[in-house]
């Protein structure tokens, strides 16, 4: 344990020297979300309509994340060497980071790239996507345009799926900084899609439509035919979000949404598992034969939903002083293109699974500044995720978790978590399976 607090603070340290040397380098960019403890409570990227423009600007961010994790894990499964679990001790995951680019191009109009420089399902740089986005149409020269846009935000590339708001207090490689946690929901909607969307602000309220290619990337390939599914064709996804986020008097804001993301055929959907970074529980409920790229997602759930998916969520973000509560629900139904009616012999009608989804956290930030919380988490599944199979399993976790912002730029976080999984057959690995233990956390976001 000494030798762990030691490398702790040491790489504290290297993260806190190498974010001050870069911030005090840092221009100004507009309606830009930050990756600091400025950005802990903000959804969307904020809207200006002040902002000014004086030349082109380009700004480099970076996310860097270590852990330290004590898990254990066990089930009871029948006998075989495929339900054998992994033996896991003690240790440090690979250290993970990421390389924001923000560039301010024009009056309202912004660039985003961002590259995983390493994680735990890509130890390469991987590229997570890009996008434009804009907040002002003035260059067109059309006044009508101008006072359209004092409403609206526009984005365009291959960029994160705005569908809930789950996923803006997620841990994504080396971004961990936002999530007080030290992981995401169970089953984590998150997926980048090449499409649109068009969000409309006013007085509180919001508004978003928008459409994707449905996939993790681009593709002009024909979808295969399968016995369950002929269709060959490629749909569109389609999305919305509609809501309230407004002060509630002086120290009280209230912000409520409902998403809902929809595609009828899907090459390969994403939705459920487009995280290419990976879990922040290394290894646990895994089999013997687990390597770390390739079974990156430990702890949590693929509900299996690749061909076709119609998901809504409800969020509701409650914070009156340093008491804050963010709740999600969640129901999906969809799947891929061999699911099949486990009643019919001939094996060729098609049969829909399902889950629900329910998470609530409840944190208290303390001092005047919110440097420090404390906090609890419920987060339980329960839904169709074996192939064929009518029965439905549960998985539940519990996690309670503190903070620590050193500075605006440094934060450590640890965590007391325990996950249970019922109602899996014997000839599965996760029969009657838990894990619980303790996960420490660095983390820097600038």
């Amino acid at each position: 344990m000494k030798t762990f607090v030691k490398n702790f603070a040491l790489g504290l340290s290297v993260f806190a020297l190498s974010a001050t040397t870069v911030l005090a380098q840092q221009p100004t960019i507009n309606n830009f979300r930050p990756y600091d403890k400025s950005g802990v409570g903000m959804f969307e990227s904020p809207k200006d309509k002040q902002a000014k423009f004086d030349g082109l600007k380009v700004r480099f961010g970076a996310g860097f994340t270590q852990q330290y994790q004590i898990l254990n894990h066990s089930n009871v499964p029948d006998t075989g060497s495929a339900f054998k679990l992994k033996p896991i001790t003690g240790g440090f995951g690979t250290a993970m980071a990421n390389l924001n680019m923000d560039v301010q191009l024009e009056k309202g109009i912004r660039l985003n790239v961002t590259t995983y420089l390493s994680a735990r399902h890509h130890n390469e740089a991987w590229v997570k996507g890009g996008y434009i986005q804009f907040d002002d149409l003035s260059f067109l020269g059309v006044s009508a345009l101008d006072d359209i846009m004092n409403y609206l935000t526009i984005r365009v590339g291959h960029m994160e799926v705005n569908y809930g708001d789950a996923h803006f207090r997620r841990s994504d490689g080396g971004a961990t900084l936002q999530n007080p946690f030290l992981e995401n929901n169970i089953v984590d909607a998150f997926a980048t899609e090449i499409g649109a969307d068009i969000l409309f602000r006013t007085g509180g309220f919001l508004g978003l439509v928008g459409v994707t290619n449905g996939a993790i990337k681009g593709s002009v390939d024909a979808i295969n035919q399968t016995a369950i599914d002929k269709d060959t064709s490629k749909s569109p996804a389609f999305l919305f979000k509609v809501g309230y986020d407004d002060k509630i008097g002086d120290n009280m804001r209230l912000r409520v949404t409902g998403s809902g993301y929809m595609i009828s055929s899907a090459q390969s959907n994403t939705l459920f598992w487009g995280d290419r970074t990976g879990s922040n529980y290394w290894m646990v409920m895994e089999p013997t034969t687990a390597f770390y790229t390739a079974n990156a997602w430990s702890g949590r759930i693929n509900p299996g939903m690749s061909d076709k998916v119609t998901a809504f969520q409800i969020n509701a973000f409650f914070k009156v002083s340093g008491l804050e509560f963010f709740g999600t629900y969640e129901t999906a139904k969809g799947r891929n293109a061999n699911d099949k009616d486990p009643a019919d012999v001939t094996g060729k009608t098609a049969l829909d699974r399902s889950f629900n989804q329910l998470a609530a956290d409840v944190l208290y930030r303390f001092g005047a500044k919110e440097n420090v919380y404390l906090g609890a988490r419920y987060n339980m599944v329960k839904g169709n995720f074996i192939t064929s199979n009518i029965t439905e399993q549960n998985i539940s976790r519990i996690a309670v978790a503190a903070g620590w912002f050193v500075t605006e730029n440094v934060m450590i976080k640890g965590e007391y978590v325990t996950q249970t999984y019922k109602d899996y057959p014997v000839k599965h690995i996760f029969s009657e399976g838990k894990f619980d233990g303790i996960v420490f956390e660095a983390a820097v976001g600038f």
